[in-house]
């Protein structure tokens, strides 16, 4: 089945800015993501619009995709991928049996890389925290210490391909003899034989454990970014160095305050007296309550800025800024009294008399009735 378009994926055109794209994938990503929404598809959905932000939130990446789409252009013959070989004298080697170079399968190769997610309140992300994680992954077997032969015993050269991890298959065809090189099936490839297998590990060398890491969470850290933590992945083969373990970070979304990059957001709600006469209401912040001045004659959405109480950006480049925007509560609910003096206010302003409207329930329902 064939990729969707990256922009289709976050519902965006072309020529969309860094930060609407931004904007995209963090509305989509809370949106399907699989700790919030339980449907069958959200994880596939989730995977999709966070590789689809991996490639366009990246310069380099998205020109390149921009360019080619999801085609490879390193790829050419039906799309067959010939980065196998290194080289001419390799594929001479291959067809002909000549000297090309040879990879040791008991060469030194870095462990893989695994992969947490972790989740965080808007507080937690806002000022970091050190946590401790668990997570499984493979480590050297205890009893034969990542050998994988029994205590005692030793792990052998294969006598078919003489350690090399390959077998040479000869050929007579109508252009001469052509030698093909395979992997050893004896010993897949490793050029290594196992006679005695570890009890413990079945001659893996390796044992699945659960590993307790101490995470240093940064301040300020966002919804979808990670961390790298280095060395705590798969350990290395053949001695080479281990894999390293990536962080994801979830943040849960807050009751009162929204996120912008470093900047937050949240509305407050004022009378229509406070919002004409200015008043000096209090205002939560990640920081504790702070008070605003709001001028009189203030409109409702007039937006307000606390500077320094939003979120510390985590490479350290300073502080965002918390925003207020204000709203004018119209009352649902009047006294008689108030009504009165609402009316003699617009009376006194000089506006042409207003046609009141009874909208309640039981008001439609009594004038049913007296209509009849």
């Amino acid at each position: 089945m064939s990729k969707r378009d990256y922009y289709e994926v976050l519902g965006l055109s072309k020529s969309a800015s860094k930060d609407e794209i931004k904007k995209a994938y963090r509305k989509l990503s809370k949106q399907y993501h699989p700790d919030i929404n339980k449907a069958e598809d959200a994880a596939d959905k989730f995977k999709e619009i966070k590789e689809a932000y991996e490639v366009l939130s990246d310069e380099q990446k998205k020109a390149h995709y921009d360019q080619f789409g999801h085609t490879d252009p390193n790829q050419g013959f039906g799309g067959q991928d010939f980065g196998g070989f290194g080289g001419f004298e390799d594929i001479f080697s291959s067809f002909f049996g000549g000297g090309g170079r040879r990879r040791d399968p008991n060469a030194p190769r870095q462990g893989a890389d695994l992969q947490y997610t972790m989740t965080l309140s808007f507080e937690e992300a806002a000022f970091g925290k050190d946590t401790e994680i668990e997570i499984p992954r493979e480590e050297n077997c205890d009893t034969c210490k990542g050998s994988g032969a029994k205590p005692g015993t030793k792990v052998e050269n294969c006598s078919h391909c003489h350690g090399t991890g390959q077998l040479n298959v000869e050929q007579n065809t109508a252009f001469g003899r052509i030698v093909n090189r395979r992997a050893c099936h004896h010993c897949q490839g490793t050029g290594k034989i196992i006679p005695n297998k570890c009890s413990t590990c079945g001659g893996d060398g390796k044992v699945q454990k659960r590993k307790k890491i101490q995470v240093k969470v940064p301040a300020g850290i966002d919804d979808g970014q990670q961390l790298r933590v280095s060395g705590q992945g798969e350990p290395g083969i053949n001695g080479g160095p281990a894999g390293d373990l990536y962080v994801v970070f979830h943040v849960r979304s807050h009751e009162f305050f929204e996120r912008d990059g470093d900047d937050i957001y949240c509305e407050m709600p004022v009378t229509f007296a406070q919002a004409a006469l200015g008043d000096e209401i209090e205002v939560p912040t990640l920081h504790g309550k702070v008070k605003l001045k709001i001028p009189a004659g203030t409109q409702t959405s007039t937006r307000f800025r606390l500077k320094g109480k939003g979120v510390p950006n985590v490479r350290g480049y300073g502080q965002g800024d918390q925003h207020v925007v204000v709203l004018v509560v119209t009352p649902k609910k009047l006294s008689e009294k108030q009504k009165d003096l609402l009316r003699e206010f617009n009376d006194i302003s000089g506006q042409s008399g207003i046609d009141e409207q009874e909208d309640g329930f039981f008001s439609k329902v009594k004038r049913a009735f007296k209509d009849r």
